[in-house]
């Protein structure tokens, strides 16, 4: 709540704006709540040139999140907190210990000191400032003539050349492990520092004229040397001379323009800010650039627009008790964020002469910052909840999952991606076929190095860049493949060998190949370059290539034919599913796993298809999958039985939780806690299948069923037997399918920086109203040079027929 803070009842826990409050109390006759306000004292200039406090009301939960700096200089904050007593609205301020029981002061307490999202979210260790290390001023340098060149740099132990840090003592070059920032490495800093006990190594790349990024495995931290350029100028470096840069070269070293980085973000060009609805930036979070750019471009996309931000009234009305945890409510928060123009607004003029005059220029404080949406939409994921860099398609793929399980009225804004994929796989031995089809929301493109058009080129690119190495010289002006698009769209449709086919009309192994065509075209096409790959030693590489991709897209060429005249049909029997007398005793071909999740599937999934299915291939795994994938243990890790103990099916497990059975008592005993009826507990808990948090919200979104007797539970059973088996019925029938011309037209694409997944930056650009605009987090301005040749995942429309 904007203005009125944040009730919290000191019950339940749960959070309540100004307007919820008398209807909570109303339904609960909990009485006791812990009322928070948060002031905020903006410092303002004074007559005398001074600052003088201005205060004024701040939202607690930041109501759309925007990127005001409160943690700087121009805020200060004051916070109120007391507790209310209904019906009277008895107020008592805190801390009060002496008119409050204990147990009530220790609730207060434990509940002002939680963190909130924001807090979660921001590293404590961005908060603290650097030390000046122990060792800096005794440090001892050894006189071995070692001479550190400006560039070339490589591990001495197993030739990495990112993540490298320079041994202060002897002049050691030596990897770092993958936390120091964000890239691999095998830590052989670290365990040069146990071998020798040389506390001090710099980072190489960050060495600056202002400074360079010290680490002191003594102090296990991150430090401050006041004497490093002394100590840089033993092993040969200039500090003044040095410049950081992204891949560690110095700024001379590389030609303009042809840096990865540069191109993308189109820096060397002065670009126009955009302001308005629609242009609206976002504030990174540390490594969440991969979300900023997935949702820009989601929220492009009218049918989203209509769905979350028409629906927003709406959908704030019905809004749980705790809307932190609803998906739809954050959608439509983030998505009038970035659309309704409040938070991008150009600087008014007067403010930029007294900027100027007072040479002071500062950039607005423009955008929103989406700590809680990312909060809830990461909850529990492994991956998403860390403040590592991402994989854009793979949240992309997450956040498409979570508006499926979370529909908005009647229309699912997700059907515009959706499409089915037609696989034809023939056995190369019977010449007979199989028709399968499955459902996708991407178009992966493999790149197709080997049509490259510039060969020569390459070859002696690669060529030089060795000499360069071997003489320890900067590397060469950078040549990227150029790779037409028609030869990876060749390379989707042409048939791939199938490994350890099992085929059913020959009840054995055999030679298989595939071949996927577009079952149905949709709505909007995501295109995805696959220029990710894995290395030998597993770790994931980027392919530095350059595609020329089209601004108009025909694909109707690609259209499923289905089971043509001549054609004979494989067999349908499935095969043996082979379980060894120990099978801890069954190796798992990851290879066949590696194949799967390749096409999107949880990795835990793909392990499990292949043991199931007795390591019979990518393909027999992969009908496995299909038949498993709406059990609620798909995704969960394999659990390979004890000798002679049955794995029970993941279906047959769900069903053993039925409607019909008795909630947990102990569940039952807490919301009867809460003040409301036996009854309603039971028949809230058999409605979300036992799950604490969504019986609370079932309740309160069903009033009319408070007062009703044991009859009505009865009713309820049947009602939700009923939408069990409608949901049945919807399930059998496929999902919902929008097709039409294979025709479209790129409307906005996502480039990414970096060598790898885990570390670099992402960067949206969209087409509007007839011209690019590039979104570089909180950066919105008209594009210039628009990368399209560069990007990583591609959104097309379709063109009306």
């Amino acid at each position: 709540d904007s203005e009125g803070g944040l009730y919290v009842c000191m019950n339940t826990f749960l959070g309540f704006g100004r307007e919820h409050i008398e209807r909570h109390y109303r339904k609960t006759g909990q009485c006791v709540y812990l009322h928070l306000k948060r002031h905020v004292i903006e410092k303002v200039p004074g007559a005398s040139g001074g600052a003088l406090p201005k205060r004024r009301n701040a939202k607690l939960f930041l109501d759309l999140e925007t990127n005001s700096d409160l943690n700087s200089d121009d805020f200060e904050y004051e916070d109120e907190a007391k507790l209310v007593i209904f019906p009277d609205h008895y107020e008592i301020s805190l801390p009060n210990i002496e008119e409050l029981p204990a147990l009530v002061t220790i609730a207060c307490d434990a509940l002002l000191s939680a963190k909130s999202p924001y807090r979660k979210q921001d590293p404590d260790s961005w908060e603290e400032e650097l030390q000046a290390s122990k060792h800096a001023k005794t440090l001892v340098q050894l006189d071995n003539g070692v001479r550190i060149p400006p560039s070339g740099w490589k591990c001495s132990k197993c030739d990495l050349r990112e993540n490298l840090w320079l041994n202060l003592t002897d002049g050691s070059v030596l990897c770092g492990k993958w936390f120091f920032d964000g890239s691999g490495g095998n830590g052989h800093a670290m365990e040069h520092y146990k071998e020798t006990g040389y506390p001090l190594a710099v980072k190489l790349g960050t060495i600056t004229p202002d400074g360079a990024d010290v680490y002191s495995f003594d102090e296990e931290e991150p430090v401050l040397d006041p004497h490093i350029a002394k100590h840089l100028a033993h092993f040969g470096i200039d500090m003044l001379q040095m410049q950081v840069t992204e891949n560690g070269l110095r700024d001379n070293d590389i030609k303009p323009r042809v840096s990865e980085w540069e191109v993308i973000q189109e820096a060397g060009v002065k670009l126009k800010p955009m302001y308005g609805p629609g242009y609206t930036g976002m504030k990174n979070l540390g490594n969440s650039c991969y979300l900023n750019a997935v949702m820009q471009a989601i929220f492009s996309i009218p049918e989203f627009q209509r769905a979350y931000v028409g629906n927003l009234p709406r959908i704030f009305d019905y809004s749980p008790l705790d809307p932190t945890q609803d998906f739809n409510t954050q959608m439509a928060k983030l998505g009038h964020g970035l659309l309704s123009g409040q938070y991008s607004k150009p600087p008014v003029k007067s403010e930029l002469i007294e900027q100027v005059m007072k040479e002071e220029h500062k950039p607005q404080h423009n955008g929103i910052t989406p700590r809680m949406f990312k909060a809830f939409i990461s909850k529990g994921h492994p991956e998403f909840s860390s403040n590592r860099q991402q994989d854009a398609q793979e949240f992309f793929l997450h956040l498409i999952n979570l508006v499926e399980r979370n529909p908005v009225g009647s229309e699912n804004p997700s059907d515009v991606f959706r499409f089915l994929v037609e696989e034809r796989t023939q056995c190369c031995q019977s010449r007979k076929v199989r028709y399968t089809e499955r459902v996708d929301y991407i178009m992966q493109l493999p790149v197709a190095m080997e049509a490259a058009t510039n060969k020569d080129e390459l070859i002696a690119y690669e060529l030089k860049r060795r000499e360069a190495e071997a003489a320890r010289r900067p590397p060469p002006e950078l040549v990227r493949a150029k790779i037409p698009f028609s030869a990876c769209l060749q390379a989707f449709s042409e048939p791939s060998n199938v490994e350890d086919f099992w085929s059913s009309a020959l009840q054995a192994k055999s030679a298989g190949v595939k071949t996927s065509r577009f079952a149905s075209f949709p709505e909007y096409l995501v295109v995805q370059i696959k220029k990710f790959t894995f290395g030998l030693d597993w770790i994931p590489k980027k392919l530095d290539v350059s595609i020329d991709m089209p601004d108009f897209l025909d694909i109707n060429h690609l259209r499923a034919r289905g089971l043509q005249p001549g054609e004979e049909e494989l067999p349908d029997i499935a095969p043996p599913i082979i379980i060894p007398d120990d099978p801890k005793a069954l190796d798992i071909d990851e290879s066949s796993v590696m194949q799967l999740a390749e096409m999107g599937f949880p990795l835990e999934a793909c392990r499990k298809a292949v043991y199931y299915t007795g390591n019979l291939g990518a393909e027999v795994a992969f009908n496995w999958i299909i038949a498993h994938m709406e059990e609620p243990d798909f995704a969960e890790p394999l659990v390979i039985p004890a000798f002679g103990e049955v794995a029970s099916s993941g279906a047959a497990a769900f069903g053993a939780v039925g409607l019909d059975n008795q909630p947990p008592e102990e569940m039952v005993a807490i919301i009867i806690s809460m003040g409301f009826q036996r009854n309603l507990a039971i028949q809230a808990l058999k409605a979300t299948n036992n799950n604490l948090e969504r019986a609370l919200e079932w309740i309160f979104s069903h009033p009319e069923l408070e007062e009703e007797s044991e009859p009505a539970l009865d009713l309820m059973n049947m009602v939700n037997n009923a939408n069990a088996n409608i949901l049945a019925e919807t399930g059998s029938e496929g999902p919902r399918i929008k097709d039409g011309s294979g025709r479209y037209e790129l409307f906005g694409f996502i480039s990414h920086m970096g060598t790898s997944t885990m570390s670099g930056h992402y960067v949206c650009h969209l087409k509007k109203e007839g011209r690019w605009v590039i979104y570089n987090d909180l950066r919105v301005c008209a594009s210039e040079r628009p990368p399209k040749d560069l990007g990583y995942i591609y959104f097309y429309h379709r063109i009306p027929s």
